[in-house]
C-alpha cells in the first residue's frame, strides 16, 4: 500500500475491528476529479477458523461504511473529494500483506512492483514462501524473491476449474467480480448515482465543507 493508504490504514483498522471484522488493506487512488478510498473487509481470524465457509455479507460492508465514513467526517484525513467504497475481497482476493501471502501458500498470485525486478515490473507465480518480509513466488519454474516494499499491488488468480466456474460469455460481466461492495456513505450527505448497475454498489461521494480547499492528494 502506499505512505497515504497505510495512514488510512492505520486510522480505520480499530474501528473495523471494533464491528467484529478485519481490515484486509485499502486501495487509496488519487486523482484531480477526486479520490477513491477502497477498503477490503474479510471476517475476524477466529470466525474464519471457526466457519471457513461463511463470508462478509453486504450488510456487513454497509455497517463499516457507515462507521467509517463517520469517523473520516471527524478525523477529516483526506483534502478535497473522494469517494468511499467497502468490499469483501472476493475469489480473486487483494494481498496486502506478508502475512496474507501466507495463509495462500500454495496459489498462484499476481504481482505488481513498484520498482523493477531483473527487467519485470509484474511477477505471476505460485506462493512458495513469506520469509519475514520476503515472498518467495514461483515463476515459471523458477524461484523469485520479492520484498514486500516493493510490492505496488497484488492478487490472487483463482482457479476457475477448481470453484466449478466457466469463463462468463462477453456482456455478462467478469467472473471474477465476486467480492460484495457496500454503499459507501458520503460524510457530508452528497449522495449520487454513481452505481455501476450493481444494487449492491451505490456510490457516495464526500466533499470538503465550502471554506476548504480541494487539492488532489
Amino acid at each position: 500500500m502506499t505512505q497515504k493508504a497505510n495512514e488510512i490504514a492505520a486510522l480505520l483498522a480499530p474501528t473495523v475491528s471494533s464491528l467484529g471484522l478485519q481490515l484486509l488493506g485499502i486501495e487509496y487512488l488519487p486523482s484531480p476529479g477526486g479520490a477513491v478510498v477502497r477498503l477490503y473487509i474479510d471476517l475476524s481470524e477466529q470466525d474464519l477458523a471457526a466457519d471457513p465457509e461463511r463470508m462478509v455479507s453486504i450488510e456487513d460492508c454497509e455497517t463499516v461504511s457507515r462507521e467509517v465514513s463517520a469517523q473520516l467526517d471527524v478525523e477529516d484525513p483526506i483534502s478535497g473529494n473522494y469517494t468511499l467504497e467497502v468490499s469483501s475481497p472476493g475469489v480473486d482476493r487483494p494481498l496486502f500483506t506478508p502475512a496474507q501471502f501466507g495463509r495462500f501458500t500454495g496459489e498462484t498470485a499476481k504481482v505488481g512492483l513498484k520498482l523493477p525486478q531483473d527487467g519485470r515490473r509484474r511477477l505471476q507465480g505460485v506462493i512458495v514462501a513469506v520469509r519475514g518480509d520476503t515472498v518467495v513466488l514461483d515463476v515459471d519454474g523458477t524461484q523469485v524473491q520479492v520484498s514486500a516494499d516493493n510490492i505496488d499491488k497484488a492478487r490472487l488468480v483463482p482457479d476457475w476449474a477448481a470453484l466449478g466456474l466457466a469463463p462468463t460469455k462477453p456482456g455478462k460481466g467478469k467472473a471474477g467480480d465476486g467480492g460484495k461492495k457496500a454503499p459507501a456513505r458520503g460524510a457530508r450527505g452528497d449522495k449520487t448515482d454513481g452505481a455501476s448497475g450493481d444494487a449492491s454498489n451505490d456510490i457516495h461521494h464526500h466533499k470538503p465543507a465550502a471554506d476548504k480547499p480541494t487539492p488532489a492528494e
